[in-house]
């Protein structure tokens, strides 16, 4: 089964540790844009068992994603999901993400402190996105989804607690829990903002994944976490390697045995009969590929999928040998990694895989 990904570059205002491609609102130019997403919807001849519209800003373009919508053909039961941003979203826009399919809500919260929030450049406060998240409740939707960040400059364990358990008294069945990561190319990299020391990162994320934990939400992924049922089915497919077609500028695609991208300008976009695409791989989901993504996951890598690509169990059991017992679990059936090798993915990952 294939996902659709739909990225609208549309913001109010950049956010000083954003790196996803985004421009200025202009409501002329998304009109256009919307059309041009139409437009690339026909070259494709699936049926999508999962949407995703990621930006951005995509909860700006509510008034043209029932069209786009009427272009997309859906699988029984497709999940499809909505980024908002809190200071946008109003009854207005959420009654029209309802009328087009939107079932799923994800809320670009990332803390509910005063100070945190304005470091972040974010352009809501702690009630604003509260009282965003009753609304989509009480418009109708079951399926809600609050990002979180961790490990800003001067955060503790207190704030922490505070945003989760807040977050937690509230209608949401989903929360994204991310490290702060400062990328050359946005404001916080220009400005040379300084992450916290790794022992304090390292505090706060094993902190916030057993606060979520005791407050009903289950990681089911590195930087994820969800009541029973609830997982994001568009992300998981990332993680397991399945294809998915990319629309927009920026957008990525694994699709037909090939990953590709879109060019990151969206004149080229509007303008372009048919998107620009680069190919990034042509060969894509090999075993190196595959089991990094599946470790990324609370479910790991089961010995079955490594013997489907020639792997045998021994072999990982050999370079488990290497790595300290406390950074994953192994059992019958495979290997996954604890809440301490998720802090340490990359590495021990690389040992698994024998680098």
């Amino acid at each position: 089964m294939t996902g659709l990904y739909i990225h609208v570059p549309f913001c109010l205002s950049k956010c000083p540790y954003c790196d996803f491609y985004s421009v200025g609102y202009d409501a002329s130019l998304a009109e256009q844009y919307a059309a041009a997403v139409i437009r690339n919807l026909k070259h494709y001849n699936e049926a999508y068992d999962t949407v995703y519209f990621g930006g951005g800003t995509p909860v700006l373009l509510s008034d043209r994603i029932p069209e786009i919508m009427q272009n997309v053909r859906l699988q029984d039961n497709a999940e499809v999901t909505v980024e908002a941003n809190p200071c946008v979203t109003d009854e207005k826009r959420l009654y029209e993400l309802l009328s087009a399919g939107v079932n799923r809500i994800s809320f670009g919260v990332q803390s509910l402190d005063a100070d945190e929030l304005k470091f972040l450049g974010r352009r809501h406060n702690a009630e604003q996105a509260k009282t965003a998240i009753e609304l989509a409740y009480k418009a109708g939707f079951k399926n809600i989804s609050a990002d979180l960040m961790l490990g800003l400059p001067r955060q503790n364990t207190k704030t922490v607690k505070k945003s989760i358990a807040e977050l937690s008294q509230l209608p949401i069945n989903h929360i994204s829990a991310y490290l702060l990561k400062v990328e050359e190319n946005t404001p916080f990299g220009q400005m040379n903002i300084a992450v916290p020391e790794d022992e304090v990162m390292d505090e706060i994320y094993l902190f916030a994944c057993e606060e979520l934990e005791k407050n009903g939400f289950t990681q089911y992924e590195i930087s994820n976490f969800a009541k029973s049922g609830a997982e994001c089915k568009h992300n998981l497919k990332y993680w397991r390697c399945e294809e998915y077609v990319g629309i927009g500028a920026a957008a990525h695609s694994y699709y037909k045995g090939k990953r590709f991208c879109v060019d990151r300008n969206i004149h080229d976009f509007i303008f372009s009969d048919i998107q620009n695409t680069v190919v990034t791989d042509e060969a894509p989901g090999d075993f190196d590929e595959f089991a990094m993504l599946k470790l990324r996951l609370a479910e790991g890598l089961s010995f079955a999928q490594c013997e489907r690509f020639g792997t045998d169990k021994n072999t990982i059991l050999t370079r488990l040998e290497r790595i300290p017992e406390k950074y994953y679990r192994l059992d019958e059936k495979g290997v996954s990694l604890t809440k301490e090798g998720f802090l340490l993915s990359n590495a021990v990952i690389g040992k698994i895989l024998g680098y």
